[in-house]
């Protein structure tokens, strides 16, 4: 997972996500660096568009939480609901999975 982070904190800092860049991050975390699974990461992240992953990531949970009231009292009348947030939850982790290989 820290590699992960590591490409999260350097997106956010407005810097380039490359292999460097990485390995400085770890390095200065303290971690061992694994220069085949930096590689896996920075070629995962290749076309990826973050901001928008990390977005679609959280809007599902956040869909969820709004309302719970609602999903009970729907959850009552029909279980079909429960279906639709487990598809919700499976397309954000989709969403997720391709951000992070």
């Amino acid at each position: 997972m820290e590699y992960v982070y590591a490409a999260l904190l350097i997106h956010k800092a407005g810097k380039k996500v490359d292999e460097a860049t990485v390995k400085k991050v770890l390095e200065a975390a303290g971690s061992k660096v694994d220069d085949a699974r930096v590689k896996a990461l920075v070629a995962a992240l290749e076309g990826v568009n973050i901001d928008e992953a990390c977005a679609k990531a959280a809007a599902a949970p956040v869909a969820v939480a709004a309302a719970p009231a609602e999903a009970k009292s729907e959850k009552k009348k029909d279980e079909k609901p429960a279906v639709d947030e487990k598809k919700a939850e499976a397309e954000a982790a989709a969403g997720l999975s391709a951000l992070f290989g």
